[in-house]
């Protein structure tokens, strides 16, 4: 069983999904866990009220230049130390290439500046954090689009996602003499609300899935958790994907 006990850990995007599911999971292992959360302050509550281990939340808005930063330093305020980051919060606003060339720059902008850019001030803020500790992890969320590519529309977020597997490649190389760890977690489509709602407009999309279902948020927790438990600090650098053989290299 996965002992974190004594490890405080942030969580981003933690109201809904993948990172509900990371929080409740993490929390359920023992640790502590600082969630940030955009809007959805009841389910980010609700999150919250599920967990045991004295939750904090944080609302941060990861559109805005700057609020990652941010968000960190308040998460340090709040706790004193982290242990462990979990970059989980994204966006996947669609981007045609018919679109207004305002509209496509937006999307291009606004996914970049979430998926990527706050995540890159995060972990540049961890990385100082964990330095004189002498060991720390850092988990980032990026998607099966990184390595396999995504649909025309979907271009920006792919691209947002494959820069986040060479940030945290990166990391691992860079930092490992410092103690820190890095890590990216890769899953395809997961049992979320958005993807419910596209599975109930397309039903023959499951079709091409080999298990025959999206990923359950519960698996990918998991796999965060096993991360974060340093039970295989050598895997750091790698890439973990979980997607249901959707997408197999």
């Amino acid at each position: 069983m996965i002992d974190l006990s004594g490890k405080t850990i942030l969580v981003t995007g933690a109201s809904r999904g993948i990172g509900a599911a990371a929080a409740t999971a993490l929390d359920g292992a023992g640790a502590r866990v600082v969630m940030s959360y955009g809007r959805s302050t009841a389910m980010a509550e609700a999150v919250a009220a599920s967990c045991n281990n004295d939750p904090v939340l944080l609302c941060a808005d990861l559109a805005q230049p700057g609020a990652a930063s941010d968000l960190f330093d308040r998460a340090i305020a709040a706790v004193g130390s982290i242990d462990v980051v979990v970059n989980n919060a994204g966006i996947a606003p669609e981007a045609d290439i018919d679109a207004s060339d305002q509209e496509w720059a937006d999307a291009w902008h606004v996914t970049m500046q979430v998926n990527l850019f706050s995540l890159a001030d995060i972990c540049r803020k961890a990385i100082a954090h964990f330095i004189p500790k002498g060991e720390g992890t850092i988990i980032n969320i990026a998607s099966r689009a990184a390595t396999r590519g995504d649909e025309p529309n979907m271009m920006h977020y792919a691209a947002s996602k494959g820069a986040v597997v060479a940030l945290t490649r990166s990391i691992a190389r860079g930092y490992g003499n410092d103690g820190i760890v890095a890590h990216t977690v890769n899953p395809g489509w997961v049992s979320t609300e958005m993807a419910e709602g596209f599975f109930a407009a397309n039903p023959d999309a499951l079709d091409g899935f080999p298990l025959g279902e999206a990923v359950p948020p519960s698996e990918v927790a998991n796999t965060v958790a096993f991360l974060a438990s340093g039970l295989a600090r050598h895997m750091t650098g790698s890439t973990v994907d979980i997607n249901g053989a959707t997408h197999v290299r």
